[in-house]
């Protein structure tokens, strides 16, 4: 793990999977001893995030009520709405930065951490600076990320073991990269495809992000876009030259899975060979199959660096919150005590307390991160922010990579709205 932890430092400067939500009064009226938590992930998540509840609640009395959400968007609508209203819950979870609050000064949401920490309720002494920078916004500590990850590329080893096909390099070019794929359909069943069609998950996008980086026409620098709809026309030019070619599956096909989760995945669900992944989803991806998944890098970046280290489950309170010391008690858990993650494993990511680090057990699949790493580290650049409106960013990509599959629209046509897109919601935001 230390090998990791040197190439985490490299790459990781600013905060995915959990997102939080809840109801109460004006923060919580249940009382000074409980909090309200709402949050996502497959099922594995889910129990191994309540058996650490139950750990925490154990040790303190405080009662965390938690209630998993169906996803980032419904989330922060949720929070937003019961903000308004004086009812959201008293921990926020974030992705991986505030833009998905959409408002100018995360202050207005947020309270800050600092005089929690001055207090000694958290406990910053042992997270990454990479992590506390992730979660600083105008000179003030606003949430604290648990664990970090990169975005990745997984693929069935067993299966094309059993089809005879050639084991992909870890580092590939896009060319490389399609004559992999053809080689891989070449040997699969009926039915089953090389790859999975992630032009754009329902709400995530980070493998277009990745594409526009590589493209050296990032989608959004903080003030500005690059992509022009000409550059945007080829990224879907080239989902629709694999889906002619049959190396990724039909519209109607692909329909039948978000790719959010392994409860969603095709490649899960024996469809294909190859999806997209962040690195940290390889513990439950591999939990829920007899199979052998393994990483390769997204393709060019060996060339490009356009990879980027991501933080994982940033945590905040909500100003409004009547329950604040619980709260942070709560942050600070999950954060610093050991014993939490060794129940949650690598899951959520590698973390961001160097002694969590060291307790997290050497096996097949958390090695297989950590080899991943090693190379990927090394591929990595600064990420970009955000899109403002994150959230809806996602929808509404999504949205157009369907129509495009479905043959309602054209790649040229959806280049526009892409552009289209990003310039209504970074204008009212």
């Amino acid at each position: 793990m230390k090998k990791m932890v040197l190439v985490l430092a490299a790459f990781l400067v600013t905060g995915t999977a959990l997102f939080a939500g809840g109801a109460s009064a004006k923060g919580s009226t249940a009382g000074p001893g409980v909090v309200r938590w709402s949050f996502w992930g497959g099922e594995s998540r889910i129990k191994n995030t309540q058996l650490a509840i139950d750990k925490f609640t154990e040790e303190t009395g405080i009662i965390v009520a938690a209630e998993p959400a169906p996803g980032t968007a419904e989330h922060f609508a949720k929070f937003k709405t019961q903000f308004v209203g004086g009812s959201a819950a008293d921990i926020v979870q974030l992705g991986g930065d505030f833009s998905n609050l959409q408002v100018d000064d995360v202050g207005t949401v947020l309270l800050p951490l600092d005089d929690l920490v001055k207090r000694g309720i958290i406990d910053t002494s042992k997270v990454d600076a990479s992590a506390i920078a992730g979660g600083t916004a105008n000179g003030r500590l606003y949430a604290l990320p648990l664990a970090a990850n990169m975005p990745a590329i997984v693929y069935n080893r067993s299966l094309l073991e059993r089809a005879g096909v050639p084991l992909p390099k870890v580092s590939m070019s896009w060319d490389e990269f399609h004559t992999w794929l053809t080689a891989v359909k070449a040997k699969l069943p009926a039915g089953v495809y090389a790859f999975a069609d992630n032009s754009a998950n329902s709400d995530q996008s980070y493998f277009f992000g990745y594409w526009a980086r590589d493209n050296g026409t990032t989608q959004w620098d903080g003030t500005k876009s690059l992509l022009k709809a000409a550059d945007v026309q080829k990224y879907f030019d080239m989902w629709a030259a694999w889906r002619a070619e049959g190396l990724i599956p039909p519209a109607a096909t692909a329909a039948d899975y978000d790719e959010l989760n392994e409860a969603s995945s095709s490649l899960i669900a024996g469809k294909a060979a190859a999806c997209v992944l962040w690195s940290n989803m390889l513990v439950n991806y591999q939990r829920a199959t007899q199979d052998t998944l393994e990483f390769i890098e997204f393709p060019n970046a060996q060339a490009s660096k356009a990879l980027w280290g991501q933080m994982s489950q940033m945590m905040g309170i909500n100003k409004n919150s009547k329950n604040p010391e619980a709260a942070a008690q709560f942050i600070n858990y999950r954060v610093n005590t050991p014993d939490v993650w060794k129940i949650m494993g690598a899951d959520p990511g590698t973390p961001v307390n160097s002694d969590c680090r060291a307790v997290i057990p050497s096996d097949p699949v958390t090695d297989r991160i950590t080899a991943y790493l090693n190379v990927a580290g090394a591929h990595a650049s600064v990420r970009d922010p955000n899109i403002p409106g994150d959230s809806q960013w996602g929808q509404g990509l999504y949205l157009i990579a369907q129509n495009v599959a479905y043959g309602k629209i054209t790649s040229a046509q959806a280049g526009q709205q892409v552009v289209e897109l990003i310039a209504r919601l970074t204008t009212q935001n």
